[in-house]
C-alpha cells in the first residue's frame, strides 16, 4: 500500500489517516443541505473542520441524494468557485478538493485553488474530465458509481448477481485503466469504493467487510461511509444528522482494512476516533517489529 498521495506537485503522506471534511454547499443534499447559506457561513466552516482536524476539505455544490435536480453548470460555479478561492487564501496549507463531476466545473477550481478533483462518476459522465485532470495534474478521487448523478445513490442499478466485491472492483479497475490510459499519473490516483452509491446496505457491508482486496491494488482508499442510509439502518436512526456514532464506527472500520483517507461530515468525533485506532495499530506493529 502506497503511503502518500500526489496532489498538483504536493505529496500528502497517508502513514497516519487523512480526515476529509465536507463542505456542501448546496440547498438539497441528505444531511447538511441548505445549512451553509452565504459565503461566510461556508467559509466559518470549513475553518472550523480544520480546527477540527481535517486535513482536507471536499467542497460540493451539486447534491447526488436520491431524485435531486441537476445542477447548471453557471449554479454550481456560483455556489463553489468564490467559496475555493476564500479557503484557498485563508487556510492556504490545507488541500482543497472539488466534488463535480463537470470538467469546466474541475477546471474553474482548480484555478481557484483546488489541488483535487473528487468525482463521484469516476470520469465516467464528462468525456473532458480525464484529460482536464491529467493537463492540471491534480489528485484524483475515483469513485465507484453507476447511472447519472440523480441515479447513483439510488437502487436504480444496484442489482449484482454474485459477490458484489467483484463488480466494483472490475467496474473500478475500467476507471482506473481509463484515467491512466489519459494521462493521469498513477500517483494522483486515489480510489473509492463507493457505498452507498448503487448499492444496498447489505452490498455496502460486504463492500467495507471486503475493502482489503481494493486496498492491495496500492492506490489510497478512500471511504465515505457518514451518515450514509446503511448506516441509519444499522443503527435505527432515520434522521440522517444524527447518524454519527454509527458514522465514526464505519470510518474506523474502514481504517483497519487499509482505507487512509475518511470523508466525514463529522470531523472532531472522526479524528478523535481515528487517533486512537492509528495508536493501536502502530502499538501492534512495535510489538510484531520486537
Amino acid at each position: 500500500m502506497t503511503s502518500t498521495w500526489r496532489v498538483r506537485g504536493r505529496m500528502l503522506s497517508t502513514e497516519r489517516p487523512l480526515v476529509m471534511g465536507i463542505v456542501n454547499v448546496t440547498p438539497d443534499s441528505f444531511s447538511d443541505g441548505g445549512l451553509l447559506r452565504s459565503l461566510d457561513d461556508a467559509v466559518a466552516r470549513g475553518e472550523a473542520l480544520v480546527a477540527e482536524g481535517a486535513d482536507i476539505l471536499d467542497v460540493g455544490g451539486e447534491s447526488t441524494r436520491p431524485h435531486a435536480e441537476a445542477v447548471p453548470l453557471e449554479e454550481e460555479l456560483r455556489r463553489t468557485i468564490p467559496l475555493l478561492r476564500e479557503l484557498a487564501r485563508r487556510i492556504p496549507e490545507v488541500p482543497l478538493s472539488i466534488d463535480t463531476v463537470k470538467s469546466d466545473v474541475a477546471r474553474a477550481a482548480i484555478d481557484a485553488g483546488a489541488q483535487i478533483v473528487n468525482d463521484v462518476s469516476g470520469l465516467r459522465l464528462d468525456p473532458a474530465m480525464a484529460r482536464t485532470c491529467a493537463e492540471h495534474d491534480v489528485g484524483v478521487v475515483l469513485m465507484h458509481s453507476r447511472g447519472s448523478v440523480q441515479e447513483m445513490a439510488s437502487y436504480t442499478h444496484a442489482e449484482y448477481e454474485g459477490d458484489p466485491m467483484d463488480d466494483v472492483l472490475d467496474e473500478l479497475q475500467e476507471r482506473v485503466t481509463h484515467a491512466l490510459s489519459q494521462g493521469i499519473d498513477a500517483r494522483n490516483i486515489a480510489v473509492d469504493p463507493g457505498l452507498g452509491f448503487s448499492k444496498r446496505s447489505e452490498h455496502s457491508l460486504r463492500v467495507l467487510a471486503l475493502l482489503e482486496r481494493l486496498v492491495v491494488w496500492g492506490y489510497p482508499v478512500v471511504v465515505g461511509a457518514s451518515r450514509k442510509r446503511f448506516i441509519g439502518e444499522l443503527s435505527g436512526v432515520r434522521d440522517a444528522g444524527g447518524r454519527m456514532y454509527g458514522s465514526v464506527g464505519a470510518a474506523v472500520a474502514a481504517f483497519e482494512r487499509g482505507a487512509r483517507i475518511l470523508r466525514v461530515h463529522d470531523v472532531a468525533a472522526t479524528r478523535q476516533a481515528l487517533n486512537v485506532a492509528d495508536a493501536v495499530r502502530r502499538a501492534a506493529m512495535d510489538v510484531v517489529a520486537r
